[in-house]
C-alpha cells in the first residue's frame, strides 16, 4: 500500500487562534462597558459611537463572529486536516477565509458604532458587508468539502458532519434572513415586512444559536474531548442519532422566540412543539460527551482541559435544557422581555462557548508549539475565576428576570399594577447588574490570564507551520453499499451525498413554516386605517434604527391583563405591514413604545431626549444631545420612498414629489409645539441671538434630527384605536 507524505497547514489553524483571542478580549470589554453603563448610563456622555444602542450589537457580533467564529475556523482547520489525512484543499481558500472574515469583523467595528445597521438581531450587519460575508463564508465551504472529496481516510468522522451541516445550514440563514433593496451605499431595507420580517429573523436568530454557536462546537467537542481524554467518544450510535435529529428539529423552534406576539397561532405552535422535542437529542449529545470521560476523572482532576471541557458540556445541558422550558406558553409568559433571557444566553455563551475555546486553546497552543504549557496553575486559576465569574454573572441575572417578571405583572386588590411606573422595576434590580458587572470583570480576567499563559509558552517553543504527515493513499471504493455495509457507513464515505441529505434536512422545516406566512395573505390581515409612514416619519423611524433604540425598547404588546393596563391595547399583525424591518424587539430594559404616539407632548420628548434623569428620576437611559444639535440629512428621502414602494409600501408618485414640502410642514408644526414651554422659547431665541451676533450659522430646530425622531415617536400605535380593534375582532 503506498504511504504518501504531505503536510498539515498549521499557519492558518495559529492565524485564526490569535484572531480568536484577540477579538475575545474585546468583544467581552465592550460588554463589559455596556453593564457598567446600566449602572452609569450617561459614562460615554456626549459620544455618539460609544452609546449604549450602538455598542450592543457590535458586543453581540465581536464575541459571536469574531471570537466564537475565529475559534470554530481554528478548531475545524486543526481537526479537519487530521481527520481526513490532507491538507487543506486550497492555501488560497484558507488564506481568503482568514484575511476575509478578519476584513469583515473591522468593518463590523466601524460601521456599527457609526449608526450603519439593518437592527435585525445578530444580522445588523448592513448589505455589502453581508455580501462579503456570504462570499467568504462559501469560500470557507468549498474548501472544506474539497478536502472531503480529495481525503486519505475513507470514512468521515462524526465532527466532520457537523462541520458540514453548520456550512450549509449558515449559508442558507444568512442569504435568506439577509435579502433586503439598498437605498445607498450603507442603507436598506428588508424585503420582509413586520410579521413575515419577524418570522424569518427569528428563524435565523434561533437557528444562527444553533448552527453557529452550536453544531460546529459539538463537531468540536466530538474531537477535542476525546483527544483529550485520550478515550474513544462514549457512543458511535448515539452521535448518529444526535446528528440527524438535531439538525432536522432545530431549524423549526425558531418561533418559540415569538410566542404570544402577532405571528399565527399555528405557526407559533409548532415552534413550541419541535423545542420540546429538541431537548431529547441536545441532551443525546451532553450524554455521549460526558460520558466519553468515563474512567478519566482523575485526569479530568488534574488537567485544566478536560475541567474547561467538562463544564463547557455541562454549560451545553443546562442551555439546552433551559431553551424547551422557555418555549413553553406559560413560562415564556413570564421570562420573555426580561433578564432571564440574558441569563440564558449567557450561561451558552460563557460556558459552553467560551470554556470550550478555552479548553481547546490550551491543548492546540502546546501541540503546535511542540512544549508544554508553561503554567498549569495559571491555567487551573484562569478555570476557577472563570467559573465564579459565570456563577456571578448569569445568578443575578435569572434573579434580576424572575424580579421583573413578578413585579410587572402584579395587581392589587381594585385592579391597578402594584408598580405602575416602569423604573420601580428598574430600580430593584439595580444590585444584580453590580453584579453582573463584577462577574463579567472576572472572567475577562481569566481570559487575559489565559493569553499571557499562551503567550509564553508560544515564545518557549517553536511554531511548525507546515507540519509533516503520512497516510496511506485512499483506494478507489465502490459507489454502491458493500455486502454488510449500513447505509450509514456507506453515507459517511459519500461527501456529497452527505452534504445534499444535510440540506434537505434543514430546508423541511424552513420551508414548511415561511412559505405560507409569505404567499397566504389571510394570515396577516389588515386593518384600513394603517397608513404608511410620513417622510418625516420614515426619516425618524431610520433614526431610532441608527441610535439601536429597539435592543432596549420592544414594540409589541402582548395580550396579557398587565400588558394592556400598562401599556395600552395590545398588538395587532395589520399594524406592522409597512414596517422594513419591523422592530418588535427582545428585551425591555424600557417600557414599550407601541402605543407612545400621543401620550407625552413634543417638549417632553425633547427634554427625555436631552437629559432623561431630569424628566425620569432614576432612569438608566442615556441622553442623546447630539440628535439635538445635529442638523438632519434629509437629502435621500425620496429614495427611501421609492424603495420602500418597490417592497409594496403605497406612496404615490405625488407623495415622493412632495416629500421635502410634506416633511417641511410637519418639522415646522412640531417646532411652534416646543415653543409652549417658556423655557424653550427663551433658551432657543438666546442661542440663535447668539448665533447671529457671532456670525455663526444657526440650525433651526425644525432641521434638527430630533424633531424627525420625535415625529416617528408621536405616530406609533396611533393607526389603531380600541374601539376599531374591537369592531375588528368581533367581526372575526
Amino acid at each position: 500500500m503506498e504511504v504518501q507524505q504531505f503536510y498539515y497547514d498549521n499557519k492558518v489553524v495559529k492565524n485564526f487562534l490569535y484572531a480568536t483571542m484577540f477579538w475575545g478580549i474585546i468583544g467581552m470589554s465592550v460588554g463589559l462597558l455596556l453593564a457598567l453603563m446600566f449602572m452609569f448610563p450617561n459614562l460615554t456622555d456626549g459620544i455618539s459611537w460609544l452609546s449604549f444602542g450602538r455598542l450592543r450589537p457590535l458586543h453581540t457580533n465581536a464575541v459571536i463572529f469574531a471570537f466564537i467564529g475565529n475559534a470554530i475556523f481554528a478548531g475545524v482547520y486543526y481537526s479537519t486536516q487530521r481527520l481526513l489525512k490532507a491538507r487543506m484543499f486550497s492555501d488560497f481558500l484558507s488564506k481568503f477565509n482568514f484575511w476575509g472574515w478578519q476584513a469583515i469583523i473591522v468593518a463590523a467595528a466601524i460601521t456599527l458604532p457609526l449608526g450603519y445597521t439593518s437592527s435585525k438581531e445578530y444580522a445588523e450587519l448592513e448589505w455589502p458587508i453581508d455580501i462579503a460575508i456570504a462570499v467568504v463564508w462559501v469560500a470557507f465551504g468549498v474548501n472544506l468539502i474539497g478536502t472531503m472529496i480529495k481525503r486519505r481516510q475513507r470514512h468521515l468522522y462524526v465532527a466532520i458532519w457537523f462541520y458540514v451541516a453548520t456550512f450549509v445550514t449558515v449559508a442558507v440563514l444568512h442569504i435568506f434572513n439577509s435579502l433586503a433593496l439598498p437605498v445607498s451605499a450603507l442603507k436598506s431595507y428588508s424585503v420582509y415586512a413586520g410579521v413575515q420580517d419577524a418570522l424569518v429573523q427569528w428563524w435565523y436568530g434561533h437557528n444562527a444559536v444553533a448552527f453557529f454557536l452550536t453544531t460546529p462546537f459539538l463537531g468540536l467537542m466530538y474531537y477535542f474531548v476525546p483527544k483529550a481524554a485520550n478515550r474513544p467518544i462514549y457512543s458511535y450510535r448515539l452521535s448518529i442519532v444526535h446528528f440527524w435529529s438535531l439538525i432536522f428539529i432545530y431549524i423549526w423552534a425558531g418561533p418559540h422566540h415569538l410566542l404570544y406576539s402577532t405571528l399565527p397561532d399555528w405557526a407559533q405552535n409548532l415552534g413550541v412543539a419541535f423545542s420540546i422535542m429538541l431537548l431529547a437529542p441536545s441532551w443525546g449529545g451532553m450524554i455521549n460527551g460526558l460520558l466519553t470521560l468515563r474512567g478519566a476523572w482523575d485526569k479530568v482532576r488534574t488537567d485544566p482541559v478536560l475541567k474547561f471541557m467538562v463544564v463547557a458540556i455541562t454549560g451545553y445541558g443546562m442551555a439546552t435544557f433551559e431553551g424547551p422550558l422557555l418555549s413553553l406558553k406559560n413560562v415564556n409568559a413570564i421570562a420573555h422581555f426580561s433578564d432571564w433571557i440574558i441569563a440564558h444566553v449567557h450561561v451558552g455563551a460563557l460556558a459552553w462557548n467560551g470554556f470550550l475555546t478555552f479548553g481547546m486553546v490550551y491543548w492546540l497552543v502546546p501541540k503546535m508549539t511542540k512544549s508544554k504549557l508553561y503554567s498549569i496553575g495559571l491555567a487551573n486559576f484562569h478555570f476557577w475565576i472563570g467559573t465564579l465569574g459565570i456563577i456571578l454573572y448569569t445568578l443575578p441575572m435569572y434573579v434580576a428576570g424572575f424580579t421583573q417578571a413578578l413585579m410587572w405583572k402584579e395587581f392589587n386588590p381594585d385592579g391597578t399594577l402594584v408598580y405602575g411606573n416602569f423604573l420601580e422595576t428598574v430600580n430593584e434590580i439595580m444590585p444584580m447588574y453590580w453584579m453582573r458587572a463584577v462577574g463579567g470583570s472576572l472572567y475577562i480576567i481569566g481570559a487575559c490570564i489565559m493569553i499571557y499563559n499562551v503567550a509564553v509558552t508560544i515564545k518557549r517553543g517553536s511554531v511548525v507551520e507546515d507540519e509533516l504527515a503520512e497516510a496511506p493513499a485512499l483506494t478507489r471504493v465502490s459507489k454502491s453499499r458493500t455486502a454488510g455495509e449500513t447505509l450509514h457507513s456507506w453515507l459517511e464515505r459519500k461527501p456529497i451525498q452527505l452534504t445534499i441529505l444535510a440540506t434537505v434536512a434543514i430546508l423541511i422545516g424552513g420551508i414548511v413554516q415561511i412559505v405560507p406566512t409569505i404567499l397566504v395573505k389571510s394570515n396577516i390581515p389588515t386593518i384600513s386605517s394603517v397608513k404608511p409612514y410620513t417622510p418625516l416619519e420614515l426619516e425618524g423611524r431610520d433614526l431610532y434604527i441608527r441610535e439601536g433604540c429597539v435592543g432596549c425598547h420592544s414594540q409589541m404588546i402582548r395580550p396579557f391583563r398587565s400588558e394592556v393596563e400598562r401599556y395600552g391595547e395590545y398588538a395587532k399583525a395589520g399594524e406592522f405591514v409597512y414596517d422594513h424591518p419591523f422592530l418588535w424587539g427582545s428585551k425591555r430594559t424600557g417600557p414599550d413604545l407601541l402605543r407612545i404616539g400621543g401620550k407625552y407632548s413634543d417638549n417632553w420628548h425633547l427634554n427625555h431626549m436631552y437629559d432623561p434623569q431630569s424628566i425620569s428620576s432614576g432612569s438608566i437611559m442615556p441622553s442623546y444631545q447630539w440628535l439635538i444639535k445635529n442638523e438632519h440629512d434629509r437629502s435621500g428621502v425620496q429614495d427611501k420612498m421609492e424603495t420602500m414602494v418597490s417592497l409594496g409600501v403605497p406612496y404615490t408618485d405625488e407623495d415622493i414629489e412632495n416629500a421635502e414640502q410634506s416633511m417641511e410642514a410637519q418639522a415646522s408644526q412640531i417646532q411652534k409645539n416646543f415653543y409652549t414651554d417658556p423655557d424653550f422659547a427663551k433658551s432657543y431665541e438666546a442661542d440663535k441671538t447668539d448665533a447671529q451676533e457671532n456670525g455663526v450659522a444657526f440650525i433651526e430646530m425644525k432641521d434638527r434630527e430630533i424633531v424627525a425622531l420625535i415625529a416617528y415617536l408621536q405616530r406609533l400605535g396611533t393607526d389603531i384605536k380600541v374601539k376599531e380593534t374591537e369592531e375588528i375582532t368581533s367581526k372575526k
